[in-house]
Formats: C-alpha cells, sequence, structure tokens
C-alpha cells in the first residue's frame, strides 16, 4: 500500500504530508499551506537557530547555561537534569537523558540574553526568514509552541538534509550522539537504553520501538509532537519526511506512523 492510502486511514481530522530530497519535494499529500500546531517539533526549529547563534558566535556549546554544571550543550541535548517542565533538576548534568521543555525555555533565554535579541526574532531571522518559511513561528514557547505548515517544514527538511545555514562539522555535530551512553525515558515509547539524541535532535540509533520506519537507518534523526507532528531525516537514505495533523499524539500514532514511514522509505529510498 503507498504511503497516500496509508495517510487516507489514519484516524485524524486532517493530515499532510510530505516527502523530501536533498533536491526538494519528491511527494506530497493534503493541504500543504495547512498551518498546524507542531508541539515538540518546535524543538527542531529552536536548535537550529542556537547552532546558527554559535557560529555566529553569540554563544558558545560549552557556556555554561543552566543549573551547575551544564552548558548550552547540555540543554540541547537533555542532558541538563532539568525535569520535563520545572525549572527544578533531578541529577547531575550529563548523568541521565531528562526530556526537558524547561530545558529549552532556558535554553532560549540565555541565546536572548547573550545576543541581546529576542530569541522568537532570532529564528525567524536566522532560519525562518532565509528559507523562506513565512507561515513558521515559535509560538509561545521555544520548546512546544511552535506552528508551521508543511510547505514550509519541507524547505527546512531539505536544509537538514544539505545544510546552507550552517556548516557541514556543526551539522555533524548536531546530528551525533551527545553524551554517549546514558539512559532515559522517550516520551510515549517508554525507558531506552540508551536514549540517544544528538543537539535538539533525537537519534533512531537502535531504539525499539520507535516511531521511524522499522527499516530506518541509526543515524535517522528527527523529533515528534504531543499535537499528532513528525519530521524524520534518514541521511543514509537521502531522505526526509514531515506529517502534521490535528490529533493528539497516541496509540493511533504508535501504530500507523511506523508503517507510512516505510513506505515512504520503499517507495524513494536513494541511498
Amino acid at each position: 500500500m503507498s504511503y497516500q492510502d496509508l495517510a487516507a486511514q489514519w484516524p485524524v481530522p486532517h493530515v499532510a504530508a510530505a516527502v523530501i530530497s536533498p533536491a526538494g519535494v519528491l511527494g506530497s499529500l493534503g493541504n500543504q499551506s495547512m498551518v498546524f500546531p507542531l508541539a515538540s517539533v518546535t524543538k527542531t526549529l529552536a536548535a537550529y537557530a542556537v547552532l546558527i547563534a554559535v557560529e555566529e558566535g553569540g554563544v558558545s556549546l560549552d557556556d555554561q547555561a543552566g543549573p551547575q554544571g551544564s552548558t548550552v550543550r547540555h540543554l540541547l541535548a537533555h542532558a541538563a537534569g532539568y525535569e520535563f517542565d520545572r525549572r527544578e533538576t533531578r541529577g547531575e548534568p550529563g548523568a541521565r537523558r531528562m526530556y526537558s521543555n524547561a530545558g529549552f525555555e532556558v535554553l532560549a533565554e540565555f541565546v536572548a540574553q547573550q545576543t541581546g535579541i529576542d530569541f522568537n526574532d532570532y529564528a525567524h531571522e536566522a532560519v525562518f526568514e532565509p528559507l523562506g518559511m513565512a507561515s513558521t513561528t515559535l509560538g509561545t514557547s521555544p520548546a512546544a509552541g511552535g506552528l508551521s505548515s508543511v510547505s514550509d517544514l519541507s524547505r527546512f527538511a531539505q536544509e537538514l538534509l544539505a545544510p546552507t545555514l550552517i556548516d557541514s562539522s556543526t551539522w555533524a555535530d548536531a546530528t551525533s550522539v551527545q553524551f554517549p551512553g546514558i539512559d532515559g525515558l522517550l516520551p510515549g515509547y517508554g525507558r531506552q537504553k540508551p536514549n540517544d539524541w544528538g543537539l535538539g535532535f533525537e537519534i533512531r540509533d537502535s531504539k525499539s520501538p520507535h516511531w521511524t520506519a522499522p527499516s530506518a537507518s541509526p543515524r535517522t534523526f528527527g523529533h515528534f509532537g504531543q499535537s499528532g507532528t513528525f519530521l524524520w531525516v534518514d541521511p543514509d537514505a537521502r531522505l526526509a519526511c514531515v506529517a502534521l495533523t490535528d490529533r493528539a499524539f497516541g496509540d493511533w500514532a504508535i501504530e500507523v506512523w511506523p508503517p507510512f514511514s516505510q513506505a515512504v522509505l520503499d517507495e524513494f529510498r536513494q541511498g
């Protein structure tokens, strides 16, 4: 069954999706300009703005930020020790993967303080404007408040496949495991040993179960959101996929996302 046919069976009011290569969009379905809440997919956009700030010299990955002993790198990699939604810590930085919205809020405030530019404005000027993402904003939170369309996120996914806004070495660092070997909870999928993460991007590695395709490369990276959204990039297959819906993540997504993504890889895999 094609990825379009599979998506047509999803129990959601609306779905829009696209398959992207380094050259652009290969296939799509649904309303490409419809704006959806991104939930935690927002973090990929915020992280990219931080990476640009690092390259511009506004901040350093080694800058002290967050709790004692934590750096920008820890915050990007969910390794600072913050609780999910509170600026309280459980454990030392680098000891455990503590997925945290609070950590991204702290990170955005730090970047704004260091650069003197509101973080939403920084993301617009550094990421959205140069990529032509006219309908995208970080909304009320750099952790989970974003709004965007498939059309816009397709441009971002193409950037993630073939970066133009950051150096290839920065991209390689961001999509490599940070603080290897630490365990933690992957929201919706339970405890992962290890729970690998890059700089703002979750890395598939050997996680099972997982929300990406069963045959996806271990190097696959991306994010999903509790609003029923996801963006993944498989650098080995030279493919990316964006899917946005307006139904909250739940058992339905756990069931339908992997076969959908597998159908995408089966049809378009280039590596």
